[in-house]
Order: C-alpha cells, then structure tokens, then sequence
C-alpha cells in the first residue's frame, strides 16, 4: 500500500502545488510529497521547514510538536484546519491541515506549509461551497482515509492471531499459527524476531477505535497484551500506577544472524507517544519505557518461547539501565536465569541489605562483584577512594554475615542483588 499512499499524496501536491506529508494518527510518517521548483515564479531556494525535516529524516514528529498540533482538536476535525505557527515548539512555519478520515474516524493526517502560498485558500463555509481545489485535495484524503481504515484492519486481524499464537490455550495455538502462515505467506517462514515494549497504552476513549497498532515497514503482526500476559514488566520499580500492557510486535529479519531490524523497529516503537503514555498524573512519574528482542527464530512454531525472550529482555532492560532501553536477549546475561525462576522472597542472609536505608551499600556490593572483585575497579566506577569501599564492604560483611572471600557466598549475595534489581514477575 506504500505506493498508493506516495500516488495519493503527490496528487495532493500537485493539486494545491504545495508539498504535502502525510502522518498517520501517532504522527509516524507515511509519506511525503516534493515540490516542483519548476511551479515556483522566482528563483529563490524554498524555505526549509525543521518540523517537517525531521519528520521526513526520523519518520516521526515529536511530542512537543505533536501537542501543538492535537491542541487544536485536529483528532477530532471535520474539516481542514490552519494553524499557527509556535516557535517555542519548534514549529517556525504554520500549517494546513487535512484531516485523513473514513467513517466518521480520524486515521491520519495531511500536512501542507501555510508559507503564504496557500493564504488565498479559503477553509471556511460548507464543503460544496470550497475552493475547487481544496474539494479535490479532500476527496484525495478521503481514499487515503479507505486505505488507511483497510490496513487498520487487516493489521487487527492479524494482530488477534498473533496474540492467540503467543499467550492462547494450546488447542487454539495451532489454528492460530495456521492462520498466521496463511496471511504472512513467505514472510512466515522467517527469519523471524519478537520485539516486546513495556509500557503500552491502547486506545480509550476518544482512541478507542485505534487501538494503537504499529504500522513500520519490518512489522509483519503486533498486538497489545494485557498485563498478565505481559507479567515481570508491568513497570519500572518505584513506578506508581504503572500500567501491566505491553506490545507484541513479530519483525521480518534480513538474516538470521543479524538482529539490526528488530532493534531499530524497537528503538522507533519506544518513541511512540503509546509507549510512554500510562502512569501520568499528579505525584505519579511516567514509567521509563523498555524494550526487549528475543532470539531468531525460523517459522512460528517457537513463537511463545521467543516472547518469553522478548520479555525477559525487556525486564532486564527495566531492571538495569546498563541494557536498555532496548535490551536483545543474547545479552542480557544472568537476567535470563533469573527471568525464568518463580518468585522467591530474598535470601534470609541480604534481606538486611536490601532495605532502603542501605541502597549504597547494595550498590557498592553489586558494583564489587560486578567487577569480580577488583578493588580498584570498583573504586573508580563508583568514584570513591579505596579506604571507603573497604569501609563499606566491612558493613556488607557485617549486616550478612556473608564472607566475601568465599566464592559461595560472593554468588549467593550477587545472585540476590540482581534478582531483587529484576524484581518479581508481574510487578
């Protein structure tokens, strides 16, 4: 459907002789239209708007352009709308905007430069009586409004089979890969990987006919989970409020030694409002959003397993700020034994430790054994003098009992240092 867009949006270009974007309704770049200089009366060189330059080069707007933009009720408009410029958002240059709608909902939008070229456009009055060109530039957003409807459904469609193949009964399991395979067709053979992000929000409210799902090019399916099935990475510790939805999201590799598409879908996935959207409120911080990719996969018979991956890479990647935010689970080291163990209260010996008032000296035991003992490694990360990490790792001894020169004891406190940084499933 890429090229009925780009045709679609040339139209519109061509038409109101201005370049035209099209965004869908998180703002992720669909495509874009480029203005003939040949239609300019002068010679001068076209003003370079920096919204619109980043749109194209990072495929996305940001959130303070996006907020200006939303202020004027364009998820709700009718009809087209002008709105002003606001430099403190970045936005140096006004806008026309087209809404992208079908049925009655808003699935996108066109973007054209209010650069005074357009001043005589007259956006007013009832449709019948616009600007013929104005008429056919919406009738243009209408089609793409029809696709954009049809690629939303299609993408539930598939999203409900990879969401029965990843956390639904064994008996429904095989009817859903089967359905999978049929719509997917090569691409389901793979290679294949599973992205999983925590925090996501789906649609309420006035979103609630978009439930969210990503539309990038290396997705070949993507579900919302609800937290159970999303259980370990509900939240980073300390998150008041932070919601238990997570996305699923099945991404087509280029080899099965490579993971590059998985990573870069999850680093663009993690700058969707969506992913950082739940938590907000008076007192209550928005939770640090993750990300984890599982291993390769070949076809999708292993598909449950590798989104145990993907999770337990983003519950690391939540855990330890060294991993993520987007965190393969190659990498993750001792996280994915500590991921897969049911939870189990603190060791009797480190409880102690791990009580508020002596996070410094968990941080200085863990930092100790994260560099194998090396006193003086330790002190140069932590950015102490020698003298004081002895002085504090004399206080570990003393309030575990645990003997730091025994290699059994040594594990048991790192092991339970990480594990209670990891936190329990579903927390």
């Amino acid at each position: 459907m890429r090229d009925d867009y780009q045709q679609l949006v040339d139209e519109i270009t061509a038409v109101l002789r201005a370049p035209a974007t099209l965004e869908n309704r998180d703002f992720a770049l669909i495509a874009f239209g480029a203005q003939d200089s040949e239609d300019s009366d002068d010679t001068a060189e076209p003003a370079l708007d920096p919204v619109r330059t980043r749109s194209i080069l990072q495929r996305r707007s940001t959130a303070a352009v996006r907020a200006w933009f939303e202020a004027f009720g364009i998820a709700r408009a009718q009809a087209p709308l002008r709105i002003p410029p606001d430099p403190a958002a970045g936005v140096f240059m006004g806008r026309i905007c087209l809404p992208v709608r079908h049925r009655g909902v808003v699935h996108g939008y066109v973007w054209l430069l209010d650069d005074g070229h357009l001043a005589d456009l007259e956006l007013g009055g009832p449709a019948g009586a616009r600007d013929p060109r104005l008429a056919r530039a919406m009738e243009t957003a209408d089609r793409i409004g029809a696709l954009l409807a049809a690629e939303a459904r299609a993408g539930e469609e598939l999203g409900e089979l990879l969401r029965d193949a990843l956390t639904g009964p064994p008996a429904g399991r095989d009817a859903a890969r089967a359905g999978l395979r049929a719509a997917l067709r090569g691409a389901a053979d793979g290679p294949l990987a599973l992205v999983a992000v925590v925090p996501w929000t789906p649609g309420t409210g006035e979103d609630a006919d978009h439930p969210g799902l990503p539309h990038l090019p290396g997705i070949v399916a993507a579900c919302a989970l609800p937290g159970d099935a999303a259980a370990g990475v509900s939240g980073t510790p300390g998150a008041a409020g932070a919601p238990g939805a997570g996305l699923a999201a099945l991404v087509r590799l280029r080899a099965a030694s490579a993971l590059d598409p998985a990573r870069a879908t999850a680093e663009q996935l993690l700058r969707s409002p969506r992913a950082t959207a739940g938590g907000r409120g008076p007192g209550r911080p928005v939770p640090r959003a993750a990300a984890g990719v599982s291993a390769p996969r070949r076809g999708l018979e292993d598909l449950p397993a590798a989104w145990q991956e993907a999770l337990a890479a983003a519950r690391a990647a939540h855990a330890d700020t060294h991993l993520g935010p987007v965190a393969e689970w190659s990498a993750i080291g001792p996280y994915r034994l500590l991921a897969a163990l049911p939870a189990l209260p603190p060791d009797a010996a480190v409880r102690p430790l791990l009580e508020p008032a002596h996070a410094e000296l968990a941080r200085t035991a863990e930092t100790f054994l994260d560099c194998a003992g090396q006193a003086g490694r330790t002190a140069q990360r932590l950015g102490i003098h020698r003298q004081t990490l002895y002085y504090r790792l004399s206080r570990v001894r003393q309030l575990t009992g645990l003997d730091l020169d025994a290699g059994e004891d040594r594990l048991l406190l790192h092991m339970t240092l990480k594990a209670a940084r990891l936190g329990p499933p579903g927390r």
